[in-house]
């Protein structure tokens, strides 16, 4: 079942592969001065260059990107926003107890600032307010779901608890235990066509943008940062590295990131048959309580994006052969099967890897260098989409001296732990991503080795 699900599918982001896809912008083919350079065309790279050209029009704003807008990580997730800028309030509650309340204020603010942007710019980006599920899959998981539905009672969010009888009238599958539903300023985007809004509101605004022009070096020189690519140079008072995943900028940013790749498909339009045998009729976006998580949302024209099952190559590889193989995805395609086994026969139409800029503290952090005048932000450890406006704030806040009051809180200050090098980090993500394929299935050795690594600050078990 699983290989002829498979069988038609292209190796591609179903969210790229689009006749409307917008043309690719020129190169950089001359030296530039600016004020602020962006890096990277991602959603932290657009969001900060819209939000400094706000701030500030009268300065000049450039954002240069390897390739083109939406083309990495941007074109390729789940694209469900939510209001946690810290990837989900137990995670916001381990790294940073004592900012929690604020961080639970600023990320609210942020999601209805995400909102507005897209409303009064008429983005459409097949924007759903369902709403965000949490699901258990075994009863064990049951306590932990109720402890997360207290704490988001705690801080203000609109959420309900659902036992099993209650869940299968939100969605039907044989795995669901029991969910928190949250139900306000949360749900899914089409991430392609949010990138490139976000990109013509920036265009709109005045940023010079370039792609296909990779950064090649970066130094300092009479108090500015110069950058050069493979035709032209930047001469910028600042520079934000909106290069997550991929690293670019300073060769010490990769100690505290490890760019890993989660599996995504999508599967061919369900008829309202298949609607109905599900259910989801409020469409929220969903992701499961395994240890090998699964996420999951519907589109407008009612695919299933089903992802999970994370994977790392050596040397971190964000586009390794094997990503382009239907047999990688088979064992994605078997967890979506046995998640709603009433759609045997679906076929899917999609299937494509993600790069993800996983960090132990699983969220934003802010990388300082040239005293200052050049920041990466990134190691959002996915759930990126919502969370990167607000990176990209907090970064260019960061690069203006740090005057806001949420730029002197812990989140904004304090580092991730340092990640083993290589070969030791490549050991270490095989051990890790085996253990997280099988715990669930036959512990043994797994759970052990999860809580080990959970004790270094993966929080993975």
């Amino acid at each position: 079942m699983v290989s002829k699900a498979l069988a038609d599918a292209k190796m591609e982001p179903f969210w790229l592969d689009r006749s409307d896809r917008p043309e690719t912008l020129p190169p950089l083919t001359a030296p530039r001065k600016a004020d602020l350079l962006v890096v990277g065309g991602g959603f932290t790279g657009l969001w900060a260059a819209i939000q400094a050209r706000q701030a500030a029009p009268e300065h000049t704003v450039i954002l240069i990107e390897k390739a083109s807008v939406a083309s990495g990580a941007s074109g390729r997730p789940g694209g469900v926003v939510s209001t946690s800028v810290m990837h989900g309030l137990s995670n916001a509650t381990r790294i940073f107890p004592g900012d929690i309340a604020a961080l639970e204020v600023l990320g609210q603010e942020n999601m209805r600032g995400f909102m507005q942007t897209i409303s009064e710019n008429g983005i459409d980006c097949h924007a759903e307010w369902g709403g965000e599920l949490n699901v258990a899959i075994d009863d064990s998981q049951i306590d932990s779901l109720r402890d997360e539905h207290a704490l988001h009672l705690k801080y203000g969010h609109n959420a309900v608890f659902l036992d099993e009888a209650a869940l299968a009238e939100h969605i039907r599958s044989p795995r669901y235990k029991a969910g928190v539903w949250t139900k306000d300023v949360a749900g899914t985007v089409h991430p392609a066509l949010l990138a490139w809004g976000l990109k013509q509101l920036a265009l709109k605004l005045g940023v010079e943008i370039y792609e296909n022009t990779p950064l090649e070096t970066i130094d300092e020189t009479g108090g500015r940062m110069r950058v050069t690519t493979p035709h032209g140079s930047v001469v910028a008072d600042r520079v934000l590295l909106a290069t997550n995943a991929f690293m670019a900028g300073h060769r010490h940013i990769k100690r505290r990131i490890v760019p890993i790749r989660d599996r995504v498909l999508a599967t061919e339009p369900l008829t309202d048959a298949q609607m109905a045998a599900i259910g989801w009729g409020n469409r929220q976006g969903i992701y499961d309580m395994r240890t090998q998580m699964n996420y999951m949302r519907l589109t407008r024209d009612n695919r299933i994006i089903f992802g999970g099952r994370l994977a790392y190559a050596f040397n971190g590889d964000t586009s390794p052969p094997i990503d382009r193989e239907r047999e990688t995805y088979a064992p994605l395609a078997g967890a979506f099967f046995e998640t709603f086994p009433q759609l045997e026969g679906l076929r899917f139409s999609h299937a494509w890897s993600g790069a993800i800029d996983l960090s132990t503290r699983m969220a934003v952090h802010f990388q300082r260098y040239f005293d200052g005048k050049v920041v990466y932000a990134g190691g959002y450890s996915g759930f990126g989409v919502s969370a990167s406006r607000f990176g990209a704030r907090i970064a260019l806040d960061i690069l203006n001296g740090s005057h806001l009051p949420e730029s002197k809180l812990e989140f904004a200050t304090r580092l991730p732990s340092i990640v083993p090098p290589e070969p030791f980090r490549w050991l270490g993500a095989q051990i890790t991503m085996n253990a997280l394929d099988t715990a669930d299935r036959k512990g043994g050795w797994r759970l052990p080795w999860l809580k080990f690594v959970s004790a270094l600050g993966f929080p993975l078990h």
